[in-house]
Formats: structure tokens, sequence, C-alpha cells
């Protein structure tokens, strides 16, 4: 982790740092921006970290409202400790990130916490009290991974000589979605008659092989043409 705090006293790079924050804020929450007025529960930060290094990246803001609204955090070291002992102990493999420190008044601070995309993906979330899990980002939410996007975020780091036989599933898949706008792995099984593996596995491979997209959902994966 690296990490730039901002001087007490305002200066040139200050007063860029505070603009750059506000014009990002303006942009509102998304694919690659999340906000989150405190940092009391540090494994939902880390869930959301997560998600942005699985997918494309992103900002996360500690300190600012979903209204947009940027109240900061009095005390940003405490805010960021928890965030920081998570990261360390419950997130595999390790996290590179970035945190800036924000000075939006004389004693209130917005946390800066930027994520590039890993190529160590998939990262996974190691609480106790659970199974591991992984996650990706989905427009502005951070969605708990299925067992067969876990494998497209693996499989998606190499998308090299994705090899599959194009046979009767695939064309009826394929008709499918021709009057359809998708279709879901339970759906896929009913109408092919493969077991779950068998239909798991021709997915993946349509999705790596760039003819299918997939969509994660709480509800589950929607997957679609290209």
């Amino acid at each position: 982790m690296n990490r730039t705090a901002m001087k007490p006293s305002a200066t040139a790079a200050d007063v860029l740092a505070l603009q750059e924050l506000r014009k990002l804020v303006n942009e509102g929450e998304g694919l690659q921006l999340e906000f989150k007025r405190k940092a009391s529960h540090p494994e939902k930060i880390v869930r959301e970290l997560i998600a942005f290094a699985n997918t494309e990246g992103g900002t996360l803001l500690i300190g600012v409202d979903d209204d947009k609204s940027i109240p900061g955090v009095k005390y940003p070291d405490e805010e960021s400790h928890g965030v920081r002992e998570v990261l360390k102990q419950n997130c595999r493999p390790a996290l590179a990130y970035h945190e800036t420190l924000v000075s939006i008044s004389e004693n209130r601070y917005v946390i800066r916490i930027d994520i590039p995309p890993s190529l160590k993906r998939p990262h996974y979330l190691t609480l106790q009290s659970v199974p591991r899990t992984t996650f990706v980002r989905v427009a502005d939410k951070s969605i708990k991974a299925s067992a067969e996007m876990e494998e497209i975020v693996r499989r998606g780091k190499k998308k090299k000589d994705i090899r599959f036989v194009f046979g009767e599933h695939e064309r009826q898949l394929l008709e499918y979605l021709s009057h359809h706008s998708h279709i879901t792995l339970s759906e896929f099984r009913v109408l092919s008659g493969l077991n779950r593996f068998q239909a798991s596995r021709k997915l993946i491979l349509l999705v790596l092989a760039n003819i299918l997209n997939v969509t994660a959902t709480e509800k589950g994966d929607l997957y679609s043409r290209v």
C-alpha cells in the first residue's frame, strides 16, 4: 500500500487535489467509483475494493455521502486503520492500492483509495465466520461472484487460445438468445439437457471466447449475446 498524506497548510497541490475530488464526486457512484460516509464496517469497504480489483479498478472515497455531499471524517487515521487491518488479515491474495488523504477543511478529510485492475485476480474476502467469497463490480454495486463468474475472472486475465466445440448445444443457446435478451445457467440446463458442470463449462468458455456477455446480479448471472 502506498499512502500520500496532505499537509495541514493548504498548498497548490492541496487545492488541486480538492478540486479533483469535487469533480470526481460530482460524477456520482458508478462502475469505478464508490462513496462511503465512514469506515465503521471495514469489511464492507474491503468488499468494494475487492470488487474493483476483480473488475476494471476504481476509486473509493471515505467521507462522502451518497447524495454527493462531502462531510469528510475528523480522524482519518482511525477510519483507515480498520480497513488496512482487514485488508492485511482477510484479503487473499494481497491487494495493491494507493491511499491519499485529501484535506477539505482545517480538521476534516476525505480518504481516497485507488485500486488498479489486478493481475492477481480473483481476490477473496476470508472472514472466519463465513466461507471465503469474492466480488465483482456491476454498475454502482459490488456483487458476490458465482462459481462461474469466479472462473471467468480468473481465466479472463489471459484470454488466449480459448477452444471449444460449437455443437448442437451452442446452436440451441444462440438460437434461444436470438429471441430472448438473456439466459441463466438453470435455464440453459433445461434447454440443453446438460448437467450443471457441463452447462457451466460451456457458458464459461463462450464468455471467454467473447461470444457471450455475462452480467452478475444478486439473483444470479445473466448471459446474453455479444
